[in-house]
């Protein structure tokens, strides 16, 4: 990497974007395009916030402050790894997590129903809500954020991922009324019900995880990939449903492009599709009632 004449913040962002360019890099994980992927990596290696003024980017850097850049640079450059696992932070809902490679970078348009609080699908609000798959737990936490009486349980899989999710309630001192739990699906949580069960789970079908960009493999495997049609855990998830939802409760899942599959596999279900004003798609929503109605189909069908 030439940097003799890379002076000032401005001089690496553009050079940056250049790069990003050049070598053909995928933003996927916060950032749309090459611009607002330098700016974040380069002002968050500097531990500068992204509102920084833009009078600021004409300073000069200090000799360890371009030697900082220059490293961070080349391994988003040579390895394709995320930007938010090389500066071990991502922002959801507004609310910085700490990220890094046992849990996915946080991304789920869920953030938008969070934000709007769930209206107009919640009745009132819930007392008591499940985020199952958790992986940082950035969904749960920032439910409970929304929800300041709610107690929150983040369920995974994987004890590296809760570990992670646990860095994040102490960062965001919700260690009285935010809780993890270990276990396959519902595996962890017998008898436990809940007023909203929110969940992005792995989803991603074999075809689609064949073809994805090379920064997407430093995620887990396990976050990501799961079976042929990518639906095996959501069989699952939908055949227990009924039995941890509250009357009124309400359940909201994440399926992305496997919502083709879902729309396949149960063509007797009226899935709730749900629109999203900032981009996003293949979240669908059900009811208590509807997963009453539907868990004999849904038993069935789970391999």
């Amino acid at each position: 990497m030439t940097e003799s004449r890379l002076r000032t913040l401005r001089d690496y962002i553009r050079w940056a974007v250049s790069r990003f360019h050049a070598e053909g890099l995928y933003f996927g994980h916060g950032a749309d395009n090459a611009w607002d992927e330098a700016r974040h990596l380069i002002l968050g290696a500097l531990h500068l916030p992204w509102e920084t003024a833009d009078a600021y980017l004409d300073c000069h850097l200090e000799d360890d402050e371009r030697y900082t850049l220059n490293v961070i640079l080349h391994r988003r450059i040579a390895e394709r790894i995320p930007t938010a696992y090389l500066l071990g932070e991502a922002w959801f809902c507004g609310l910085p997590f700490v990220v890094d490679e046992r849990v996915l970078v946080p991304r789920s348009p869920i953030a938008e129903l969070i934000n709007a609080r769930f209206v107009p699908w919640l009745p009132e609000a819930p007392r008591r809500i499940l985020d199952l798959c958790t992986g940082s737990g950035c969904i749960g936490i920032a439910c409970a954020y929304a929800f300041p009486e709610a107690e929150v349980a983040l369920a995974d899989l994987s004890f590296d991922a809760l570990e992670v999710a646990w860095q994040n309630i102490e960062r965001h001192e919700l260690e009285d009324r935010v809780y993890t739990v270990q276990g396959d699906g519902f595996s962890g949580l017998p008898g436990q019900r809940f007023d909203l069960i929110v969940s992005n789970p792995p989803y991603v079908d074999a075809e689609d995880f064949a073809d994805m960009p090379a920064e997407y493999h430093h995620e887990p495997e396990m976050g990501l990939a799961c079976g042929e049609d990518g639906l095996d855990l959501v069989r699952r998830m939908l055949a227990e449903a009924a039995d941890h939802l509250n009357e009124k409760g309400i359940l909201i899942v994440e399926v992305g492009n496997s919502q083709v599959h879902v729309e396949a596999l149960y063509p007797e279900v009226d899935f709730t599709w749900l629109d999203f004003e900032r981009g996003g798609h293949g979240v669908f929503l059900l009811s208590a009632e509807q997963c009453r109605q539907h868990q004999a189909l849904f038993a069935e069908r789970v391999k």
